[in-house]
């Protein structure tokens, strides 16, 4: 595997933590994890890359080793301060290759319509955006946001890293003993007792109060102005989170539709964590997409 070091950062009152492979003096590709993953996520895509590459990736708030907030909820604007902050720190005065997968996928679409002219390209990794919701929804989401405020939040302990090992496991099947020992050991972190939990925090488990708003989200990337490679997984398994307001196929070409210069591409043998699951494929597309 390609070393990679850790630094540490003050990031808009935080203590953010930033993984980086290679030289800082070669070409930067930013990358930028989904909900419940972290950093070292993408240390099999890395070990593919061909082309010398200084590939930054930060913990987001609140998960991997990057501190949590202090509010009991996390607001999605603060995503996209904390790039813009993050941005200014490694590249203040250039344009960069930003790659985002799920979670982080639609957060850096979103940046790239607003920084337009901060981005050289950009890549989508299964960056779907949310379901669309209706404004009679409001009430509902709201009593929901309160009430789970009034009950702890805690996420599962487990024995061994090879219960952790195991979970990864459960959830993508694909996932060699090899590659889950690997993420268990960065994804968990060991507790006093001897037991190991997920460096996540619970609060990313309630619901948020705001209703997701396609309208704004394809407003942004319709801004976008660099080229950008849209990428799926063939058997992409994340409607599960969806549930019966699944998106259609449809609804994913309509969103497609607002950005302006874009390729898109399947990867085969794939489910939605796809940089685990065909590593090699996806990392000949980035170089393919960034060197042309």
């Amino acid at each position: 595997m390609k070393p990679s070091r850790s630094e540490f950062l003050d990031i808009r009152g935080l203590r953010y933590h930033v993984r980086h492979w290679g030289e800082p003096g070669a070409p930067k590709l930013f990358m930028l994890h989904g909900w419940m993953d972290i950093s070292a996520s993408f240390q099999f895509v890395v070990d593919n890359l061909q082309q010398d590459w200084h590939v930054i990736a930060p913990d987001w708030r609140g998960f991997g080793l990057t501190q949590r907030s202090p509010a009991d909820t996390y607001w999605y604007p603060d995503y996209l301060a904390d790039l813009d902050a993050l941005l200014l720190h490694f590249a203040p005065e250039e344009a960069i290759n930003l790659l985002g997968h799920s979670m982080g996928a639609n957060i850096v679409s979103i940046y790239a319509g607003v920084r337009p002219e901060r981005i050289a390209k950009l890549i989508n990794l299964e960056g779907f955006g949310l379901p669309s919701t209706r404004p009679e929804q409001a009430p509902a989401r709201f009593a929901s946001w309160l009430d789970q405020l009034r009950e702890k939040s805690d996420l599962r302990p487990y024995d061994s890293l090879a219960g952790v090992a195991a979970r990864l496991q459960k959830t993508n099947p694909r996932l060699s003993d090899e590659r889950a020992a690997f993420l268990a050991a960065h994804w968990a972190g060991q507790r006093d007792d001897g037991s190991w939990e997920i460096l996540g925090d619970p609060a990313h488990k309630r619901i948020n109060p705001l209703l997701y708003r396609v309208d704004e989200a394809t407003a942004c990337w319709h801004q976008i102005t660099a080229p950008v490679l849209w990428v799926e997984a063939a058997q992409t398994d994340v409607w599960r989170w969806f549930g019966e307001n699944a998106l259609t196929r449809e609804e994913i070409n309509r969103r497609i539709g607002f950005l302006r210069h874009v390729h898109t591409q399947v990867i085969p043998d794939a489910g939605h964590m796809l940089h685990h699951d065909q590593p090699e494929l996806l990392a000949a597309s980035i170089e393919t997409f960034l060197m042309a």
